[in-house]
C-alpha cells in the first residue's frame, strides 16, 4: 500500500504579504480557487492502493488543515502536530513509524503540500512507475527536466540507468542551489534534473537507513511518539522531545548518504511556488505578460504580477514589477529579487511589527476575528461564529465591550444572564463581568465588537 504524507510545515515568508505565519502558503489559494493543501490532497485521487494520508502540520494551523480536508471530502488518517517544525527528515520519520504500525511493508509517498502540479494523470503514472523501484528496496526521487538553468533550485545528477525500468536511474550527486553559470552547465550536460522534494520510500527501509547515518535523530522521532498523545484526529508530538531533534532535510539526513538512492525522470510539469516570480511564471498571463488576480486596473504595463486583495490597485506604465495588496500591507518588487522578500519579513520581525505574524484576519477553531479600527482608547473587531460554535468563557478586567449583532442569532452568557440576540440587537459587556459568545443557530454568526 502506498501512504500518502503531505508535509504542510512551513510559513512561506517569500510570499509575504499574503503567506504569513498563521497563515502560510499552503493553506491558501494561489494558484486556483482552493487552497495548495487542498490541490495537493485532490491530486492523490486516481492512484490505486492508497491508503489515507497522514498531514504533518504546525500546532498552530490543526484547525484550518482540518476544516480545509474536511470541505473537499478528503479524511486523513490522522494530522500530526509539531509545535516547532524539525525539517522533512524527522517529520518523515514520525509518519513512516505510523505507517509501519498498521502495515510494516508499507511505502510513503512523500507530498510537499505547496508544489504545483497541474497533469495530475501524468504525476499518477510516474507515481506508479516509481512504486516499482520502491519494491525493490529503493528511496525513490522524482527529478524534473529542467527547462531552463534556474538557479532557485537544488540539482540532482543522474547514475547509472535501471534498465527494466525506462528514465530511471541510481542517484549519482545531489547539489545545492548553483550559481548562473553552473546552473547553465548543469542544463546543457542533460543529465540533471531539479530535486522537486517529492519522494517515494519504502517506509522500514527508511527508518534503517535513519538510523544508520543519524541515530540521534532516529532516537528522537522515536522518543517524540512514544510521548504523543492522541486528541481526535490529531496526534500532537511531544514537544520537549520533538524539539530536541536534530532540524534537517531529507536529502542532507538520508538522500547524500544513502547507496539506495534513485531518480526517475518526471513527465509531470512542477514548480514548488517559492515566490512570487514563479507564481508569475506559472500563471495565466495576458497579451502583454501579465498575471493579474483580483480588482485591478492596468494601462501600459508589461510582465507584472498584480494581485489585489481587497482595494482596487492600478498601475501605469511598469515593467517586471511584483505588486501585492493586503488589508495590512502592499508589497513593490522587481520579479528578479522576489527571492529577497523573506528578508523583509525578517526586518519586521526583528523590529517587533505584527505583519510578519498574522493577518488582521486571524483564524480560530470557532471562526474567526479581524481587526477594523484602532486607536488609543478603543478597537473595534468583526467576528464570525460557525454554527454550533461557541467562545469560551472569558473575564476582561481592563476593557468593557459592546457587541452589536449584523446578522445570524447570538446566545451571550453575561454574568448571570443568557441573553439570545438576533440582527440589530446589541449588548454591552461590563468591566470585570464573565461572558461567553456562542452561534446556536444554522448559519454564520457575523458582530461587531468595540472594545474601550
Amino acid at each position: 500500500m502506498i501512504n500518502p504524507i503531505i508535509l504542510s510545515g512551513g510559513s512561506g515568508s517569500r510570499l509575504w504579504p499574503l503567506s504569513r505565519t498563521l497563515l502560510p502558503k499552503q493553506l491558501l489559494p494561489l494558484v486556483s480557487d482552493r487552497t495548495m493543501l487542498q490541490e495537493t490532497a485532490l491530486r492523490l485521487r486516481g492512484l490505486i492502493t492508497i491508503t489515507k494520508p497522514v498531514v504533518i502540520a504546525h500546532v498552530e494551523h490543526r484547525f484550518l488543515v482540518a476544516e480545509q480536508l474536511r470541505s473537499i471530502g478528503v479524511e486523513p488518517d490522522c494530522i500530526v502536530l509539531e509545535s516547532e517544525g524539525r525539517n522533512t527528515a524527522p517529520a518523515v520519520a514520525i509518519a513512516a513509524m505510523l505507517s509501519i504500525a498498521a502495515d510494516p511493508d508499507a511505502t510513503l509517498l512523500v507530498l510537499p503540500a505547496d508544489h504545483l502540479i497541474r497533469d495530475a494523470q501524468a504525476f499518477r503514472e510516474d507515481v506508479s512507475k516509481a512504486s516499482m523501484l520502491a519494491e525493490i528496496g529503493r528511496l525513490v526521487t522524482f527529478g524534473i527536466p529542467p527547462t531552463e538553468p534556474a538557479t532557485g533550485y537544488g540539482y540532482i545528477r543522474r547514475g547509472t540507468p535501471h534498465h527494466e525500468f525506462p528514465d530511471c536511474y541510481a542517484v549519482a550527486q545531489f547539489v545545492e542551489k548553483p550559481d548562473a553559470s553552473k546552473a547553465a552547465e548543469f542544463v546543457r550536460a542533460g543529465e540533471f534534473y531539479w530535486n522537486s522534494g517529492l519522494f517515494l520510500l519504502p517506509a522500514r527501509k527508511y527508518l534503517e537507513e535513519l538510523e544508520r547515518f543519524r541515530p540521534d535523530m532516529h532516537a528522537a522521532c522515536v522518543t517524540a511518539l512514544a510521548r504523543s498523545a492522541r486528541d481526535l484526529d490529531f496526534i500532537r508530538l511531544d514537544p520537549e522531545a520533538f524539539f530536541r531533534c536534530p532540524s534537517e532535510s531529507i536529502d542532507y539526513a538520508i538522500m547524500e548518504n544513502t547507496r539506495e538512492a534513485s531518480v526517475i525522470a518526471a513527465r509531470f510539469d512542477w514548480s514548488d511556488i517559492g515566490s512570487w516570480s514563479s507564481l508569475w511564471q506559472t500563471g495565466h498571463k495576458d497579451a502583454e505578460g501579465n498575471v493579474v488576480r483580483g480588482d485591478v486596473v492596468l494601462d501600459g504595463t508589461h510582465e507584472c504580477y498584480v494581485r489585489s486583495e481587497g482595494r482596487l490597485v492600478a498601475a501605469i506604465g511598469l515593467r517586471g514589477l511584483v505588486i501585492v495588496e493586503t488589508d495590512d500591507a502592499v508589497l513593490v518588487a522587481h520579479k528578479d529579487s522576489a527571492q529577497h522578500v523573506k528578508n523583509i519579513v525578517e526586518r519586521l520581525r526583528a523590529n517587533g511589527r505584527a505583519e510578519w505574524f498574522s493577518h488582521r484576519r486571524v483564524y480560530r477553531p470557532w471562526g474567526y476575528y479581524e481587526s477594523i479600527d484602532e486607536g488609543d482608547r478603543y478597537q473595534v473587531k468583526r467576528i464570525m461564529v460557525k454554527p454550533g460554535q461557541k467562545i469560551s468563557l472569558q473575564m476582561h478586567h481592563h476593557r468593557a465591550e459592546h457587541w452589536i449583532i449584523v446578522s445570524g442569532t447570538a446566545r451571550v452568557t453575561r454574568g448571570s444572564e443568557e441573553l439570545l440576540l438576533s440582527e440589530n440587537q446589541s449588548t454591552y459587556i461590563p468591566l470585570g463581568e464573565r461572558h461567553r459568545l456562542e452561534n446556536p443557530g444554522k448559519i454564520p454568526l457575523y458582530l461587531i465588537l468595540l472594545r474601550q
